[in-house]
């Protein structure tokens, strides 16, 4: 049998852990060998047994979470994922977590809600298989990143949007629309993209897998980094070159088309491929709405979100290409979109941006 990914959650609220510890316990992948109320704790845990993955909380007594993930960087690196509460000053701080080195961020699950409850326990263990495989900053691989993960999609994208023939002889704007999607390690591939972009480039539609209000300050937190303008998505928003629009987190973004006109159509609906927004839905609209004057990018992540997506994409006359295996910090969904054959061109990070600019 594979060796189950051990996991050390580490937040100061008893109730937390307990949930946390229940969440992971559910999924046979996936193993809690402790719980910590803060970092000294912690510490001493790992000194005993070495986890593949670390939950961690930012608010917590006697040492913050950013100075101790700081210290596990720099000491001994392992994946980290942040599972914080929806305020405005924890999403600027978990933002700051991501620079540091945090692979993902999630929000704490609401233990009053069934429906939202079942969703978070998809996502939560989701999150921690997803970085027990990652490649962390300094470069080193963890532990379990050969371990065979299987994650099946719950839904696909026909719960938003159905499917329906492709039209490549759609008239030629003179626009070209970009669709991106990313995951796991995207927040910072999405940063080394844009910030490269030069003020008149395409205009761009990302989904990039977070929880709500983190979209926000996240696309505020590149907008101050970038040449273009980058905003989170509201519903209607014209798609404008040299601006990037982020899909805002749970909700699915589809880009549609009024004439010469393309614009978003930001929705609620179920988990596609057990994501809300889901790249599968973004990419399928591009295909219908833009057919050849788009291009598509399916960059870092597990899973497969995206990859059905982008085969449609290149059915309709798109020019697609995935991010290659050795800049991803997940190589799931493009390694899934190779597989189909629905990328043109494996690319990678540093020559995305040419891709982009090249029409």
């Amino acid at each position: 049998m594979e060796e189950k990914i051990k996991v050390l959650i580490v937040d100061d609220s008893a109730i937390v852990r307990q949930a946390l510890s229940a969440v992971f316990s559910s999924d046979k992948e996936i193993e809690v060998i402790g719980t910590a109320p803060d970092p000294y704790y912690a510490a001493q845990k790992i000194q005993k047994e070495i986890p593949h993955v670390i939950t961690l909380d930012i608010e917590m007594p006697r040492m913050d979470g950013l100075t101790f993930l700081k210290k596990i960087m720099q000491q001994h690196p392992i994946p980290v994922v942040i599972i914080s509460s929806l305020t405005a000053s924890g999403t600027e701080t978990a933002m700051k977590a991501l620079e540091l080195g945090a692979v993902e961020i999630i929000t704490k699950p609401q233990l009053s809600n069934r429906e939202f409850y079942e969703e978070s326990r998809i996502r939560l263990c989701d999150v921690i298989k997803a970085a027990a495989g990652a490649r962390l900053k300094k470069g080193r691989s963890n532990s379990s990143s050969s371990q065979s993960i299987t994650i099946e999609p719950k839904y696909s994208a026909d719960a938003i949007l159905p499917a329906a023939s492709l039209n490549k002889s759609m008239i030629k704007t003179t626009e070209m629309v970009v669709a991106i999607g990313a995951s796991t390690g995207g927040t910072e591939a999405l940063r080394e993209l844009l910030e490269v972009l030069p003020a008149d480039s395409p205009g761009i539609v990302i989904v990039q897998h977070m929880p709500e209000m983190f979209t926000r300050s996240f696309a505020q937190r590149l907008n101050e980094l970038c040449r273009i303008t980058v905003k989170e998505a509201v519903d209607g928003e014209t798609v404008l070159r040299g601006q990037a629009l982020i899909a805002p987190g749970n909700k699915h973004t589809l880009l549609k088309r009024s004439g010469a006109r393309y614009y978003v159509e930001v929705k609620d609906g179920p988990l596609v491929n057990r994501h809300r927004p889901s790249v599968d839905v973004l990419f399928r609209s591009t295909a219908r709405y833009a057919g050849n004057n788009a291009r598509g990018i399916l960059m870092t992540g597990m899973g497969a979100d995206g990859a059905k997506g982008l085969l449609e994409m290149k059915q309709a006359g798109a020019r697609t290409a995935a991010q290659d295996e050795s800049s991803c910090v997940v190589f799931g969904m493009p390694k899934e979109a190779i597989k189909l054959g629905a990328a043109d061109k494996i690319l990678a990070l540093d020559k995305i941006a040419g891709f982009i600019l090249n029409h």
